[in-house]
């Protein structure tokens, strides 16, 4: 990647950085997208999923039917940016705290890429998802008929990840992120007077208190060890901090059911409806649970995990590819798209000493120097994908 091409496409990922937009609102930034790919002269339809667009390049050589898809998501996140960068967002309350904005640039320079190089045979789709944090924009793109209207036969998707040194790269068969499900528990008791009457009380803080503590055994005690799998309860509102001697009414608690398999998944979920359950009968309460499945487990076919193994390898180096990697108890919704069309999902290194900062946090900024490596990492599976398919053939 040249300089100039490399700069350019820098000056696309600080822009959209700088206006960041949540799920299903990334009206700019589709536009900016939509823009870039008029500039290229690429086909592309807008609105699959709301605000997600698909564009597709077709080889020059002998048509054949072979076919892959290339995705990046491009939404931010509600928080407040503290990263100090000069093109830090102008949005209040939210940021580019995932890297979003850097995967639809790395997703554009290989859009560019296959613009300028037709020759091969078959068609590469370009899928730029909205709504990936949690608000269900790969499902969206499913159900809008993402695989019946483009005849996509392999998909795959990357993901920066901190953890990892930029040059090296994480990959796995089979599931490679955890299945995410949201957890509200409103607990409705009786209020009263904390010194006068607390005995005349039911008191939802209490039982509270008693759930979240037996909640986070049910791991321990009721999921194999081997199967890996979290229940976290992550929140709590209830009264009021000036009012010390009012015991409330009500107390909700929201957190989140991660597993890395199907079953272990559902032992997690009843643990908690029969925890709820006893605790209501013991104390006279009402307990309203509600379990939200937000994203399945991610889960990397075998023959694509081979081709994308194969393709780490040959552009970066044998030991690019980090030994013995394990799996995420992340989320991710590209899951959807992998749970319809084989396909694979990599993590790609991106810590250094300038860029220290997790995922989702609040002073994290996406490390330009991985832009070469994801660019050259999507146009080189898309290649290895359409031979592969068209030796089949």
């Amino acid at each position: 990647m040249s300089v100039q091409d490399l700069d350019k496409l820098i000056n696309f990922r600080r822009d959209i950085h700088q206006h960041p937009e949540l799920g299903f609102e990334e009206h700019e930034t589709s536009r900016k997208v939509r823009d870039y790919l008029d500039a290229l002269g690429v086909e592309h339809v807008f609105g699959i999923g709301r605000t997600g667009i698909v564009a597709w390049i077709v080889g020059s050589q002998e048509a054949r039917r072979a076919s892959v898809g290339l995705r990046a998501d491009m939404d931010a996140l509600p928080l407040e940016e503290k990263s100090g960068v000069s093109y830090a967002s102008q949005h209040s309350g939210c940021m580019h705290a995932c890297g979003h904005d850097g995967h639809t640039t790395m997703l554009l320079g290989a859009v560019e890429y296959f613009r300028n190089h037709r020759d091969f045979a078959g068609t590469v789709y370009f899928v730029f998802q909205p709504a990936e944090e949690g608000v269900g924009g790969g499902k969206a793109m499913v159900d809008d008929g993402l695989f019946e209207r483009f005849s996509i036969k392999e998909i795959y998707g990357l993901h920066n990840w901190p953890s990892l040194p930029v040059g090296r790269f994480g990959l796995v068969a089979g599931p490679i992120m955890a299945s995410g499900d949201r957890v509200d528990i409103t607990i409705h008791g009786k209020g009263g007077h904390g010194g006068l009457n607390p005995h005349g009380c039911i008191d939802p803080i209490r039982i509270a208190a008693e759930l979240i503590h037996k909640a986070h055994t049910i791991v321990s005690r009721e999921v194999d060890p081997l199967s890996p799998a979290v229940l976290s309860i992550c929140a709590m509102q209830s009264g009021d901090l000036s009012g010390f001697a009012v015991i409330p009414h009500t107390a909700r608690l929201s957190g989140t059911i991660r597993a890395l398999d199907e079953d272990t998944r559902q032992r997690v979920a009843s643990g908690l409806k029969r925890l709820c359950e006893s605790l209501e009968h013991y104390h006279g309460a009402t307990i309203e649970l509600l379990i939200e499945d937000k994203f399945g487990v991610t889960f990397n076919e075998a023959g694509a995990t081979e081709s994308a193994s194969k393709v780490i390898k040959a552009c970066f180096g044998e030991d690019a590819l980090e030994r013995h990697y394990k799996p995420s108890m992340g989320g991710e919704d590209f899951s959807y798209m992998l749970a319809a069309c084989p396909g694979a999902y990599i993590h790609v290194g991106s810590g250094d000493d300038d860029h220290p900062h997790g995922l989702h946090n609040p002073e994290y900024d996406f490390n330009d120097r991985v832009i070469p490596y994801g660019v050259e990492l999507l146009v080189r599976l898309a290649q290895e994908s359409l031979a592969k398919q068209n030796t089949k053939q």
